[in-house]
């Protein structure tokens, strides 16, 4: 019977949720019982981070197993020790521990880099683990293992963002008040629909989550769809404005970038379910931060603000026409600072020309109006420059 009791790890909590981040000092104390002196040969703590993914592909004539392991760092400390240095080694000496209870300090510092949040997944994990272990000659060690929560700092990569689209007879044009939130948040989605054809269609929102597990040339995708709400039947010959408050669940994982094996991304698609026809959408590209970088209070109430985007029927590219450059207001919502007429005659592309249809029915863009009291985004960009959220997505309908 081994004589060492009660060995525990306690932490010292640096923040609210109990997480690390790049660059934290892992601070606590181990702490055991001995029944006996005994002589051990070390006592350590150890962290380290790392990312697994496996999964099993069914082929003929066998199964295939995909796999791949990364390690994003590996720290030491040894306790109450007496290093004792040779030539080309450095081995640790025999200490006996005394019976009482024993407390040993230590501070085990988290490199610096970019190294992703955890995670677990259906194939694959992020894993950040402490353990703290005692070491004697010719015994089973004693040992306690602990996961800590690690949370990457953000520092906002560019992330794409749509505005609009069109296609034939149908033009759909939608904004959302921020392509940032954190879990639990809600944001707030307008689409306005010019429906010239002759078909009944609706208008659906949806929050769709993808992950995807990479091993070399091999990939694992799966998608999960978060929130979904349908809108009303918009008839042939008319238009509709419909709005959505998109809840974000308390319990969504943080978007996922930096890790070469996993990946976790988030999409709000805006589209019309049309029978016998491609359904036409629009993508935003979502970024969701971890909780412990949402914003502790609201800032002061401003003043209404508009998202105008201009309306385009048939989108060539990805690129957008001189002087619609996008402007982080106060408040947390983009708006698009709206481009002098002379610009619009200098595009060279068909991508302002409307269908005749619409343009006798006078469709326009839909304006987004901010709530009295706007929740600023999360704050810890960490002296980045605010992302530019530029994107148009269109099906090829031939």
């Amino acid at each position: 019977m081994s004589p060492i009791k009660n060995l525990n790890v306690t932490f010292e909590t640096i923040s609210d949720n109990s997480s690390y981040s790049e660059g934290d000092t892992i601070v606590g104390t181990v702490s055991f019982r001995l029944k006996k002196d005994v002589k051990v040969k070390s006592v350590y703590v150890k962290a380290k981070g790392e990312a697994n993914v496996e999964w099993t592909e069914v082929g003929v004539p066998v199964e295939r197993l995909q796999s791949a392991h990364r390690r994003y760092f590996k720290v030491k400390e040894y306790l109450n020790m007496r290093l004792r240095s040779n030539v080309n080694q450095t081995t640790l000496a025999g200490t006996v521990l005394p019976k009482r209870v024993h407390i040993f300090k230590f501070r085990l510092k988290i490199p610096e880099g970019r190294m992703p949040s955890s995670f677990k997944g259906k194939h694959g994990n992020i894993v950040y683990t402490f353990e703290a272990k005692i070491s004697r000659s010719w015994r089973l060690p004693s040992k306690v293992l602990k996961e800590i929560n690690f949370v990457h700092l953000v520092d906002l990569e560019k992330c794409l963002f749509g505005f609009g689209l069109s296609k034939g007879q149908v033009q759909i044009c939608a904004t959302i008040n921020r392509g940032v939130c954190s879990p639990g948040e809600t944001l707030s989605v307008v689409a306005k629909i010019c429906n010239s054809s002759s078909k009944n269609m609706r208008l659906k929102f949806k929050l769709q989550q993808v992950t995807v597990y990479s091993c070399q040339d091999n990939t694992n995708s799966s998608k999960e769809t978060l929130f979904k709400m349908v809108g009303d039947t918009i008839r042939p010959n008319s238009e509709q404005t419909a709005s959505c408050q998109l809840k974000v669940p308390s319990d969504a994982i943080p978007t996922l970038r930096n890790c070469e094996i996993i990946s976790v991304e988030y999409y709000i698609k805006v589209y019309l379910d049309v029978s016998f026809a491609l359904d036409p959408e629009v993508v935003f590209p979502l970024v969701i931060l971890p909780s412990k970088f949402a914003p502790t209070q609201s800032r002061e109430a401003l003043g209404p603000e508009t998202v105008e985007p201009p309306a385009y029927s048939e989108f060539t590219s990805s690129t957008l026409p001189t002087g619609l450059d996008p402007i982080l207001t106060g408040s947390g919502v983009y708006q698009y600072s709206t481009p002098d007429p002379t610009q619009h005659a200098n595009i060279t592309s068909d991508c302002n020309q409307w269908p005749p249809g619409a343009v006798s029915q006078g469709f326009s863009v839909p304006a987004f109006i901010a709530p009295s009291v706007q929740h600023p985004g999360p704050t810890a960009l960490r002296g980045e420059e605010p992302p530019l959220y530029l994107s148009i997505y269109q099906h090829q309908n031939e």
